[in-house]
């Protein structure tokens, strides 16, 4: 945990109201420079040319490497992306398919150990059809699950709350990686 105060609505002046407020400045990024990405600006592509902790990477391979999703499902979200530009898992080379799978077993094992996750949505949305919001390059997501992580925000509202800012769940995965 950071030694960062919490503010408080007593610290502002206004009147207290019922509203619960989410608060995702990381989410900021997408609304300013929007959210579909050519294949010469893929941001699986840019990633590994960041520090580790600009491109939000918990541990990187030799094949592949593994950084949060800046549209989490849960907190901890990671996907597993091969460093190579290819969009379908038939693409993948013998090497690459043994790397993804063995860092979505560590990674599982780092979430295991940083947030006690309770179990995982494994899998990969290969095409625009099939779900992938960036289907140009292949990845997989790892999600972690808890007993009772589901309330009624994200069918009535479609708002997912999230508990911990990316920055400290990179940490806190890094951290537990082996």
């Amino acid at each position: 945990m950071t030694n960062e105060r919490m503010e408080s609505s007593a610290d502002f002046a206004a009147a207290p109201d019922a509203f619960q407020r989410l608060w995702t400045p990381h989410r900021l990024v997408y609304i300013q420079t929007g959210q579909q990405p050519s294949d010469d600006k893929c941001p699986f592509c840019i990633a590994p040319t960041l520090s580790d902790e600009e491109a939000l990477i918990v541990h990187r391979g030799q094949h592949a490497y593994v950084l949060l999703n800046l549209f989490p499902y849960n907190s901890g979200h990671l996907l597993v992306c091969p460093y190579r530009h290819y969009s379908t898992y038939d693409q993948a080379t013998a090497e690459e398919v043994a790397e993804i799978g063995e860092l979505t077993q560590q990674a599982m094992l780092a979430l295991t150990k940083s947030s006690m996750a309770h179990g995982f949505n494994i899998g990969m949305n290969q095409g625009e059809v099939a779900g992938a919001g960036i289907a140009g390059h292949l990845h997989q997501h790892v999600v972690p699950r808890w007993k009772n992580d589901s309330n009624f925000l994200p069918i009535i509202a479609e708002t997912k709350a999230m508990p911990l800012l990316l920055s400290q769940v990179r940490s806190e995965i890094a951290a537990a990686w082996n």
